[in-house]
């Protein structure tokens, strides 16, 4: 599986943006998508999971800002960001899980400017 993330920029405070990810391959056999992020200095965190059933998990810190969805007929997982805060600076990756195995997507930077 091969995952290609997009969408990142630079944005002001209380802005939004969203990412985008597109996978290719053995794009059947992909069960949970996340998103991922890391800020410099810090280890990856993750930011949102969702399911093939469509179970959604997000991190605390981005409750009630962020939406992660899934459109399997075009192998895509989105992220929409709103209300973005500079503390949500960071690479973003998507990652794609077949049974016990995990598949990254080469990151995309995401500036929030104060």
């Amino acid at each position: 599986v091969q995952l290609q993330a997009s969408g990142g920029g630079l944005v002001q405070a209380g802005g939004s943006l969203g990412l985008s990810c597109v996978a290719s391959g053995s794009v059947a056999s992909i069960g949970a998508m996340s998103w991922y992020r890391q800020a410099p200095g810090k280890q990856r965190e993750l930011v949102a999971t969702i399911t093939t059933g469509g179970s959604i998990n997000y991190a605390n810190s981005v409750k009630g800002r962020f939406t992660i969805s899934r459109d399997g007929a075009k192998n895509t997982m989105n992220l929409q960001m709103n209300s973005l805060r500079p503390e949500d600076t960071a690479v973003y990756y998507c990652s794609a899980r077949i049974l016990l195995k995990s598949y990254w997507g080469q990151g995309t930077q995401v500036t929030v400017s104060s």
